[in-house]
């Protein structure tokens, strides 16, 4: 069960996002070819165009899986007919897209807004949800390798693109815009085949109303839920735009969440794993073997995230050559640490996905990402953008652990998820990692080794127990 858990997760890690995290991989070529100037306008425009993303699939992904579990016979009857709801909706989306890119375009990049704006629009007119469609077909059917092989083939194509658009033709940041474009078109491109013509979802343009009604009933209240990754995520850099911090400081914030970037997707990643797996402990009744599989991974992200933080110094220094950037190193300590919320999350929110109880999720999520936002309005004027690296941690934790104390919630699960032992346990780690990152490089081998040790020994350990 483990054994396929964390195989799953590390394949679907490699899903359509994958080019950000290719990126990692010519970080110490490009960047000696970007300043800070670049890594800001490259973050604010994340930071403003994931603030409306969520718009694009309007939460209804819910109701695919929903009815993929419950209507084995009759589902692609109703997917179908959300698929051409939302082709047409993401045209609409589509247009509010260009709107907001045109408006919030750093003045450092005038020159280059109508085509920021193109390259950001075009896989949207041109493909609609095509992409996410397939990749919840797959994850379903749990055939994580349809997905990886395309990931390897775009993240290879992306780190190609990456090169020549930014350290052969000398683009800066509009580098970036090129690659993600040229990558995302590529990828819907290679779902439309089979999503259209092999599963059997044509899409149905002359969709039923009462359908479209009664599922946006169960999505919509969860679009605040997802609105929270944003406001957890990218809003800090929006954030510092309106409050006038320098597009160079953004730009080394944004530099700083370099290896973040990778354990948020891997998160991701690891709720497409977990999530049919839970779904269908739940269908059997067994919520203890549920609970068990959200252990494992979160002691599995612990031990990575544990030892990538003392590491980052020296990560830092190798990948980031672009002056002032690799000085970043604390702060991606503290925001690679935050990530360790996100197993837990899974383990407090999974099961209300399962009852459709969506009206209880986003009061936590949604909340916490406000709590973000407040904070950063709060810190960062007084005590600058670094705190906003804090302020995301402290949310992250809140989301991740607020829910098992909310007795409606408490209800639905039914078991024991012994939240404040991990909690604490995150905390001392992060602490301890904090401090352990300056060590010398012996020191740093030593502790590495020890915690090798350890997770090895109670990897044995759990799978006697287990199999018991």
């Amino acid at each position: 069960m483990f054994k396929k858990l964390f195989s799953h997760t590390l394949i679907y890690g490699l899903a359509p996002q994958i080019p950000k995290v290719a990126q990692l991989f010519i970080l110490p070529i490009i960047t000696q070819d970007l300043t800070e100037l670049d890594f800001g306008v490259a973050g604010i425009m994340t930071a403003y165009t994931s603030s409306i993303a969520v718009l694009a699939f309007l939460g209804l992904r819910v109701i695919l899986v929903n009815s993929f579990y419950k209507s084995p016979s009759q589902y692609k009857w109703a997917w179908r007919q959300i698929y051409g709801f939302l082709t047409l909706w993401n045209l609409v989306y589509a247009l509010l897209l260009g709107l907001l890119i045109y408006w919030v375009v750093p003045e450092i990049a005038y020159e280059n807004r109508l085509l920021i704006m193109a390259l950001n629009v075009a896989p949207l007119v041109l493909f609609g949800p095509v992409g996410n469609i397939g990749t919840t077909y797959y994850q379903l059917k749990q055939k994580p390798l349809a997905i990886g092989m395309r990931t390897m083939i775009f993240g290879v194509l992306t780190v190609i693109l990456n090169l020549y658009f930014i350290s052969y033709l000398k683009l800066g940041y509009m580098g970036w815009f090129w690659s993600n474009f040229i990558a995302t078109i590529l990828s819907n491109a290679s779902y439309y085949y089979p999503v259209n013509f092999i599963f059997g979802l044509v899409p149905i343009f002359n969709f039923k109303w009462r359908l479209i009604k009664n599922s946006l009933k169960v999505s919509l209240p969860t679009v605040p839920h997802y609105y929270s990754t944003y406001l957890l995520n990218s809003s800090d850099k929006m954030v510092m735009d309106m409050v006038g911090v320098g597009v160079d400081k953004i730009g080394k914030y944004n530099a700083a969440y370099t290896v973040g970037n990778i354990f948020q997707q891997l998160g991701v990643a690891a709720g497409f794993a977990v999530a049919p797996m839970m779904t269908k402990k739940f269908r059997e009744g067994n919520d203890k073997a549920a609970r068990d599989l959200i252990f494992g991974l979160q002691f599995g992200f612990l031990v990575m995230t544990f030892l990538m933080s003392i590491w980052l110094k020296e990560l830092f220094a190798f990948l980031l050559r672009s002056p002032g950037l690799a000085e970043m190193y604390s702060l991606g300590v503290v925001i690679v640490m935050s990530y360790n919320y996100r197993p837990m999350y899974m383990g407090s929110v999974n099961k209300l996905f399962f009852v459709e109880k969506t009206n209880i999720v986003w009061k936590v999520t949604f909340v916490a990402g406000l709590m973000n936002v407040i904070l950063n309005l709060v810190f960062i004027p007084s005590f600058g953008f670094e705190m906003a690296a804090y302020t995301t941690f402290v949310s992250l934790m809140f989301m991740g652990y607020i829910g098992y104390f909310i007795p409606s919630i408490k209800k639905v699960n039914l078991v024991n998820y012994h939240p404040l032992k991990w909690l604490f346990l995150t905390l001392f780690l992060t602490l301890a990692a904090f401090y352990l990152a300056d060590l010398p490089l012996g020191l740093k081998l030593i502790v590495t080794g020890g915690v090798l040790i350890i997770t090895l020994m109670s990897g044995l350990f759990f799978k006697r127990k287990l199999t018991k």
